[in-house]
């Protein structure tokens, strides 16, 4: 072990899909040196990293918005005066299947660039049951155009649209719950997320639909305590959720609650970045209460335009005070949690063959660096990508 992240010097890998050996290549067992071999000159090799909250599949920009916040305007100002998420409802309901794919592709393509290996992917731009599946079923088709394992999460219950402005029960129990049902028949839906605050549902609305997911045996997971605390943190561990998200106005009865439940707390600086938020998540806090932290990019087209993983290691870093360290397992172990995921993001025999090649020489150089281009390439499924 050096500097806690089980550093290896002189490593050789055995790998067909999974990996099979891995240590000092001065031990590599004589049933194994007959094999074809890649030298890697040195780099250095980490799990794929895992980008475990984004929302890539939607239509249209909010660059304009960008500008708002910029004259003043706050998040919640442009989401009241029609802006923020419904804004790009509208786009997004205008483009078609192909159109989203089309326009999510480059989003894609750019975080594995960065290093990706399985990337989750949220609804929530429709609103409506076709719309939420149309955005579903794009994610699942990035998944069959790139050498990546999608993780697909309904999130129809992420802003209210116009057409039920005033009865947010009733989008609930009209669309958010039928279009929950019809996405798990279709084999659409991996986990199910909520966007629990003021602007958007309550908690015993988020409550209904979580009860909902978990009787069709889906687990949950939460956008919870980004602009206030409703103690939406409190319940999503009650639902044993994977994880809750954002989490800057978390309290500590939140912080106990995901402690004994579990919850990976998925930490957004992209976001916070953006909005220029001053409240930072509880970081040291969550450290000591013994809350795993995964980062994620939140690549969204309003509030983190931002598709690379290392950049939100750095920020994570640089913003929240999280260790390099702490980045890399949040990119890596603590995200494959967050997604429920026991197969990826450690090296480890039995694990998947998905593996980040990198220019350079100490993991600590992926949150160290500002906007490097890092990737020397990516072995997915123990295959180099072309």
């Amino acid at each position: 072990m050096q500097g806690g992240y089980g550093l290896i010097p002189d490593a050789a890998m055995v790998v067909d899909e999974a990996i099979r050996w891995i240590g000092p290549a001065t031990d590599l067992p004589a049933a194994y040196r007959d094999l074809p071999a890649h030298a890697l000159q040195g780099r250095l090799v980490t799990p794929a990293l895992i980008d475990c909250h984004t929302h890539i599949v939607f239509g249209g920009t909010r660059a304009a918005e960008f500008e708002l916040r910029l004259q003043g305007a706050s998040y919640e100002e442009i989401a009241r005066a029609g802006g923020g998420i419904l804004s790009t409802v509208t786009a997004t309901r205008a483009a078609s299947l192909d159109e989203l794919v089309a326009q999510a592709l480059p989003r894609l393509d750019a975080i594995l660039a960065q290093g990706a290996g399985t990337v989750e992917v949220k609804s929530g731009y429709g609103l409506t049951i076709e719309d939420e599946l149309k955005l579903l079923r794009g994610a699942r088709r990035l998944g069959t155009l790139r050498p990546v394992s999608i993780i697909t999460t309904h999130l129809a219950a992420h802003a209210i649209p116009p057409e039920y402005k005033g009865r947010a029960d009733a989008y609930i129990d009209e669309v958010a719950i039928p279009s929950l049902t019809a996405a798990h028949a279709e084999g659409l839906v991996d986990a199910v997320d909520a966007f629990c605050e003021g602007i958007a549902f309550t908690p015993s609305q988020v409550d209904r639909l979580f009860r909902h997911a978990r009787a069709l045996g889906l687990p949950v997971k939460l956008h919870a305590e980004q602009l206030s605390d409703l103690g939406g943190a409190a319940l999503a561990a009650r639902h044993n959720a994977l994880s809750a998200d954002h989490l800057e106005y978390l309290s500590p009865a939140g912080i106990a609650a995901m402690a004994q439940a579990g919850t990976v707390a998925v930490i957004l600086p992209g976001a916070f970045y953006t909005l220029r938020e001053t409240q930072a998540p509880p970081i040291t806090a969550l450290r000591a209460a013994g809350v795993p932290m995964a980062v994620a990019t939140d690549c969204n087209p309003g509030s983190s335009p931002m598709t690379s993983l290392p950049l939100a290691m750095n920020m994570a870093c640089t913003l929240f005070r999280l260790t390099p360290e702490e980045a890399l397992m949040g990119t890596t172990a603590h995200a494959a949690r967050a997604l429920g995921l026991s197969d990826r993001g450690t090296l480890g025999i039995g694990q998947r063959a998905d593996l980040a090649v990198w220019d350079a020489a100490h993991p600590a150089e992926l949150s160290y660096r500002i906007g490097a281009e890092a990737l020397h390439t990516r072995i997915i499924g123990g295959r180099f990508d072309a």
